[in-house]
């Protein structure tokens, strides 16, 4: 068998003793005094640069001044104001001193690339997550190795692009998983996977095969990646290998999308024993970690570089929303997420929306995404409740599996709809990927589900602004065929589960769907 060698020795030892050490302290923690102490020192910070002066932070000595002088502000408002003129050097701009890398980030909703300051100390925070990930992992399965075999992430291409090659002010830009292999100590390379010259490939088919090839099944202890991905990756390994494709794996770290609707499908690739844990990263930092079983929410890191901030979903919009931190955050609400870190952005609204579970330490639920919602009517459909009602829909459907989904809006006069695109795991029985019995079901029962969940969808579809929503069964690898077409194809891509701009989604549609059986080619 072809890939990496074992790692010279067993390292679980040492990292079981950082574990411990790293638990003891988090489960001490005060989240209240800790978030004010890293907000007030990233501030003291930054003071100096150009973002620092025009707001004041030599007059900020709490969070409420912080909070007065620095208003909340969205990727599109950092670049336009402060990133695009100085680009690619963003040297005492929002951080000070250079900023050696610019992490490139695709909006799922607005499909514009973001390009997304990482400093040195952001890295730094970032591979501290990390640890404290494997940390809850060992404390809850005190006898688990994970060290005592490779680490396999399954990233985008990790090649950065050089774009400033000016001596101190060198920068590149690339996928974050790419930033992370460049930055990785070369202390634990051995204990890696995979090599380089695999994770530099940039054509993820080519990649998949290349991975499928050289992987060492029975040396790999800890996998992690997005769900999506994940699974087309096993699906190949136990082609090659059988199932379980990776019979010594012990963790499966996951994040980026909702793991329920994948949960059942990982549960046939998984040796038994093998931990599930779900992270919650972003291009922007790594905000929340699960300490518990699954389910049971994330725990926010309180002091791996970010402050965090918590805007009611509902009065986002308002000229002075209002804004919580761990002092005053409450439970069962759905905020919009925002953070101020050392990478330098400031109250910045991340797009992600969540639901507090506990407030000591705060843990949270991700619901979705600012924008992951459709609203033709003010229904006021929010992700979360959009992926329940699928699964609920499926489920009655006879478990129908679902591979990926996006949902868009769709006008006729003054009247709307909502249109599912959907791609089961595999061909519906019978073998016809456009089974219109099939949709009708799931639409239905989407639309019950819909109702029942949503108290606006309800009133909306009763009365007659709203028709029912309409469902269209794709055939398997439609959506990964679109992303190959765009570019976005594995790594940190991810599907739109939502496309709330009605062209943009007829765009998808007309890509999507293949010709009627018969039509002449175009």
């Amino acid at each position: 068998m072809t890939g990496a060698a074992g790692p010279p020795f067993d390292a679980t030892p040492l990292l079981r003793l950082v574990a411990r050490r790293r638990v003891a302290r988090l489960l001490a923690m005060d989240p209240v005094a800790t978030q004010e102490r890293l907000l007030l020192r990233l501030v003291r910070h930054a003071a100096a640069t150009c973002f620092g002066l025009a707001h004041g932070f030599d007059r900020i000595g709490s969070v409420a001044e912080f909070q007065a002088r620095v208003p909340l502000r969205r990727y599109e408002q950092f670049w336009e104001d402060w990133w695009r003129a100085p680009y690619p050097v963003l040297r005492d701009v929002t951080w000070p001193g250079p900023v050696p890398y610019l992490a490139l980030s695709s909006g799922t909703t607005s499909g514009r690339t973001k390009y997304v300051p990482v400093t040195r100390e952001m890295v730094r925070a970032n591979r501290g997550a990390a640890v404290d990930t494997l940390a809850w992992h060992l404390h809850a399965h005190p006898r688990s190795r994970v060290f005592g075999g490779l680490s396999f992430l399954l990233g985008g291409s990790t090649a950065l692009e050089r774009v400033a090659p000016r001596g101190e002010a060198a920068v590149r830009q690339g996928d974050l998983s790419g930033i992370a292999a460049a930055e990785m100590p070369a202390l634990l390379a051995p204990w890696s996977f995979p090599p380089r010259d695999l994770a530099l490939l940039a054509d993820w088919d080519r990649k998949l095969d290349a991975l499928a090839e050289a992987t060492p099944a029975e040396r790999i202890r800890v996998l992690t990646g997005t769900p999506s991905w994940l699974l087309v990756l096993l699906e190949r390994l136990a082609a090659r290998h059988g199932t379980p494709p990776l019979p010594a794996l012990e963790l499966l770290v996951h994040g980026g999308v909702a793991w329920a609707p994948y949960r059942g499908r990982f549960r046939p690739y998984l040796p038994p024993g093998c931990a599930t844990r779900e992270v919650y990263p972003a291009s922007e930092g790594f905000v929340a970690i699960a300490d518990r079983g699954d389910g049971e929410g994330l725990r926010l890191n309180l002091d791996r570089g970010c402050f965090f901030e918590f805007v009611p979903l509902e009065g986002l919009e308002a000229p002075n929303p209002r804004r919580h931190w761990a002092a005053t955050l409450e439970t069962g609400v759905e905020y919009a997420v925002a953070l101020s870190s050392c990478a330098g952005l400031w109250a910045y609204v991340l797009g992600d929306t969540v639901r507090l579970l506990d407030r000591r330490p705060p843990r949270l639920l991700v619901t979705g995404r600012v924008s992951y919602d459709l609203s033709v009517f003010g229904e006021h459909l929010h992700g979360e409740e959009l992926d329940a009602a699928l699964l609920e829909a499926t489920d009655a459907a006879g478990g129908v599996a679902v591979a990926e989904y996006t949902v868009g809006p769709s006008f006729r006069g003054a009247r709307g709809l909502h249109r599912w695109l959907v791609e089961p795991a595999e061909s519906p029985p019978g073998g016809d990927p456009d089974d219109s019995d099939l949709a009708d079901r799931l639409a239905a029962a989407l639309d019950a589900a819909l109702s029942r969940r949503n108290a606006d969808y309800a009133v909306h579809r009763g009365g007659g602004q709203l028709d029912a929503p309409e469902l269209v069964l794709l055939p398997p690898g439609s959506f990964a065929a679109w992303m190959r077409v765009q570019g976005r194809l594995g790594g940190q891509h991810k599907v739109p589960r939502v496309i709330a701009d009605p062209a943009r989604f007829a765009a998808a549609e007309a890509s999507l769907r293949p010709p009627p059986a018969g039509s002449p080619e175009p």
